[in-house]
């Protein structure tokens, strides 16, 4: 997807993903999707299947983006609004929808 310089192209992640929180696994996949955007870092959605759900707790916090559409957010415990999620994305990027994606231990 183009628009105005603005691009958005997604594809298999080059490897397996697996995200900690505290040393304990909250998600592992081999079917990650890589993200990449113009002027953002590249982003691993992983497929709901591969995450943990037991231990996210849903946030009123939503987000909106004019190249992706409404970003929903979740809680890990003593991590705010640390996943999110693209309920029903815009159609150009609807390989992400209901895909979770994790902010790093830096916040990015």
């Amino acid at each position: 997807m183009t628009s105005s310089g603005h691009r958005i192209t997604i594809g298999p992640a080059d490897g397996p993903v697996r995200v900690e929180r505290d040393g304990e696994p909250v998600a592992e996949s081999s079917r990650a999707l890589a993200l990449h955007e113009t002027g953002c870092p590249v982003r691993l959605y992983l497929p709901p299947e591969d995450v943990r759900t037991d231990l996210l707790e849903p946030s009123p916090t939503r987000t909106y983006c004019p190249f992706k559409g409404t970003a929903s957010y979740w809680s890990l415990p003593g991590r705010p609004d640390a996943v999110w999620a693209y309920l029903d994305p815009k159609p150009e990027v609807a390989a992400i929808k209901g895909h979770f994606c994790f902010y790093g231990p830096d916040g990015t």
